[in-house]
């Protein structure tokens, strides 16, 4: 197939099917450990979940950082192109193979568990400006660290996947009870999409959106001034 293709062609398919796997296994993975854990009475627990968020991610990163970038996050790749660390034209093909990958992965969950109501859709416990507050928060940290840890929009390096898998783990462990805390508008949309749960869809489209692009100036800000300081 390469032989019959541009190079730039063959070397965008390879990074969306990165893009796509990367993020069929984190919704996989995530939403599968959700799922399983109501089916069989809470035997993961809700710190088994938080960690399996953390592990795939953390995991993936490590093995497609030097492939696709591993971004695995719609709200991730709009951040990084606004900070003119992506190009701007690969912004939609990569949503479209996150979201791709992630409706697959919700797909096979139903596949597997036909009864399950919700197949782990993130759905807000308290009231929805809870909720979106967290996710925009919990994002805005999250991104905050990928910037910090990444070089360009790159998040492969020897503690950025543990660093990057960390944060979603330990915002899970907490936030996870009252916000779903899901950082990633792919990871949202595909469950509630094959579940047919769209109530409260809009916090999760929204909020994680919002909050990794304020973490942009925010991480530019404190960046440059460390940098300016050790100049001195």
């Amino acid at each position: 197939m390469r032989g019959c293709l541009p190079f730039g062609t063959f070397t965008l398919m390879r990074t969306l099917a990165a893009e796509f796997v990367g993020t069929f296994a984190l919704v996989f993975a995530g939403t599968g450990a959700i799922v399983i854990n109501d089916v069989s009475g809470g035997a993961i627990t809700h710190v088994g979940v938080a960690l399996t968020f953390g592990l795939i991610v953390s995991a993936m990163i490590y093995t497609l950082g030097d492939v696709s970038e591993a971004h695995l996050n719609p709200a991730v790749t709009l951040a990084f192109a606004v900070a003119g660390r992506f190009r701007a034209a690969r912004v939609l093909p990569y949503i479209a193979a996150q979201v791709a990958g992630a409706c697959a992965a919700s797909l096979l969950l139903r596949a597997l568990f036909e009864s399950h109501a919700t197949l782990g859709a993130t759905l807000p416990a308290g009231s929805a400006m809870q909720a979106a507050v967290l996710e925009l928060v919990l994002t805005l940290l999250l991104m905050f660290t990928i910037l910090g840890v990444s070089q360009g929009a790159r998040e492969k390096g020897l503690f950025a996947g543990a660093a990057i898998g960390g944060v979603v783990a330990l915002e899970a462990l907490f936030a996870g009870p009252i916000s779903g805390a899901s950082m990633n508008p792919a990871r949202s949309l595909a469950p509630a999409l094959v579940s047919a749960r769209m109530d409260g869809i809009w916090i999760y489209l929204a909020a994680p959106t919002l909050g990794a692009l304020a973490a942009v100036p925010l991480s530019a800000f404190i960046h440059r001034r460390a940098a300016n300081s050790s100049n001195r």
